[in-house]
């Protein structure tokens, strides 16, 4: 198969394309920093392809969809955490663009040339999260980074339901408490506390990795055994998380955003 994978220059998604290449797919790495992203794939065995796209800027994404030709799997990996307030290109609160307005119009973008599955890469996060529909970029209310983050990755599982629901088979999946760069947004003696008990980037990709794989039904989400930790597992949502009013709301209101939807 030939798989995308966003943010597969470092952490879990650098991880998850050395793992499907050494399985014999065929991997494209897409990411801000292309010299990064050629250093991984040097390190990777395996046919893995190094092309620019940056999440947070709408031409990036578009031209990047516009040198696609057709792909297998999507995977929406490349993500930010712990980040101040800040805005993308397009003025969108950094978090909420990156992690799902930026994957969202990447995905239909790319429509119907997609021909087997998405995969989004979430977090149990989501369970802190309330789409906003009136700020959800936070042009009013209060900002904390929490709170932002926490509703780009309940974002995440309803575009996954709404996908499933329009057709387009879909998972999600969840690395759980990972020694990335993303634990950055923690302190130095925070992220030293809790480093001997996180995952390796290897072990944090073996959610994704079998949502890319599996046969089971669409809409799946694959986590941690113990929440944040231990082998993946088939893990139930939580009712906010496939919601079938609030996905079809925040698609359309996603759609709005960023000019983009499905491409059938």
């Amino acid at each position: 198969m030939r798989v995308i994978v966003t943010g597969g220059n470092s952490g879990v998604g650098k991880a998850t394309a050395g793992a499907l290449a050494a399985a014999g797919h065929d991997v494209m790495i897409a990411c801000r920093s292309v010299p990064k992203a050629q250093q991984a794939a040097a390190e990777m065995a395996g046919r893995v392809e190094v092309r620019a796209l940056d999440l947070s800027d709408l031409g990036s994404v578009r031209a990047f969809a516009e040198s696609v030709d057709t792909v297998d799997v999507l995977v929406n990996n490349a993500g930010v955490m712990g980040m101040p307030l800040t805005r993308t290109a397009d003025g969108f609160e950094a978090h909420m663009g990156t992690n799902h307005l930026g994957h969202f119009a990447l995905t239909c973008l790319l429509g119907s040339r997609i021909k087997d599955r998405v995969v989004s890469v979430a977090s149990a996060m989501y369970l802190f999260g309330r789409i906003d529909f009136a700020d959800l970029n936070y042009r009013t209310r209060k900002y904390t980074w929490i709170g932002a983050y926490s509703q780009s990755k309940l974002a995440n599982f309803l575009f996954v339901a709404e996908l499933t629901r329009r057709g387009i088979r879909s998972y999600a999946s969840d690395p759980g408490a990972t020694d990335t760069d993303i634990t950055r947004s923690m302190t130095m003696a925070e992220h030293q506390r809790m480093r001997r008990l996180l995952h390796t980037p290897a072990q944090g990709a073996r959610a994704t990795v079998e949502a890319v794989t599996t046969n089971l039904p669409s809409g799946t989400y694959f986590a941690p055994r113990f929440n944040q930790f231990g082998p993946p597992r088939v893990t139930k949502l939580r009712r906010k998380a496939t919601d079938r009013v609030a996905a079809r709301r925040l698609w359309e209101l996603s759609a709005e955003l960023t000019g983009c939807d499905w491409r059938g």
